[in-house]
């Protein structure tokens, strides 16, 4: 059965663990071509080790920070000279740093603000001149439901999310009539090590509770998977029984 992502190619960022990881494994399963990039030498080039098993001559890893403009350019170029073009762009590049609004150093404020919100829009600024040249494509950005719900000790990871949902929607209505759809998703608790560092780890609780990364994962497939005359702006996702308060 044809696939609807076969000879698609999909950069992911923060593909090398947690939900960036589950999604590019989940492209390469329905035929898509996939380049994931992160901060650490050693992550990337373990995580495209692991998902060229799937398929090695459609999988690559790239080293960059998207914090850094010329390294996203250089990331958006590779990728073009490697697979010949950008069709997907998922944002999923996220850090959390958590505490008092008083007592975040200004430099992590700079970091958080400068991985999830402006290392997103220097991917989609340089995405989309990739995608315009082949007609069309889809950008996925990976928000949370932090991006409406703000909570004590959050205002840097509140800020970056909420502007995430901003940018998204705006660049939607700014690139919907280049055939390029923009969705965001916003999921709760998920199972990772980021869910696990950060204001929920420690505590040594049970967190079978949470949303596995699959299933965001899979989310993120039945959004490219929809016919192009529809656009589904945004997604939250719950886990379906937290713990009672």
């Amino acid at each position: 059965m044809h696939s609807v992502l076969e000879n698609k190619v999909a950069v992911i960022t923060g593909g090398s663990r947690g939900i960036g990881f589950r999604i590019a494994e989940k492209l390469l399963q329905n035929g898509a071509s996939v380049v994931l990039c992160g901060r650490q030498e050693s992550g990337v080039r373990q995580a495209a080790e692991s998902l060229q098993q799937i398929a090695s001559s459609r999988t690559e890893g790239i080293v960059a920070d998207v914090r850094i403009y010329s390294q996203v350019e250089r990331l958006m170029a590779l990728t073009e000279e490697k697979f010949g073009g950008i069709d997907i762009l998922v944002n999923n590049a996220g850090i959390g740093v958590f505490g008092p609004v008083d007592k975040i150093p200004p430099e992590e404020w700079d970091a958080v603000i400068g991985t999830n919100l402006t290392g997103c829009f220097y991917c989609v600024h340089a995405a989309v001149p990739c995608m315009k040249r082949r007609g069309g494509g889809y950008i996925l950005n990976i928000s949370s439901l932090a991006g409406k719900n703000a909570f004590a000790g959050g205002s840097a990871y509140n800020a970056s999310k909420f502007g995430l949902n901003g940018l998204s929607e705006a660049a939607m209505l700014d690139l919907r009539y280049e055939n390029i759809r923009v969705s965001y998703i916003m999921p709760g608790s998920v199972e990772t090590d980021f869910g696990r560092s950060g204001r929920e780890g420690g505590s040594g609780q049970p967190t079978n509770w949470k949303i596995d990364a699959q299933d965001v994962a899979q989310t993120a497939l039945d959004l490219l998977r929809t016919d192009p005359r529809t656009m589904i702006s945004r997604v939250e996702m719950r886990p379906s029984k937290p713990p009672r308060k």
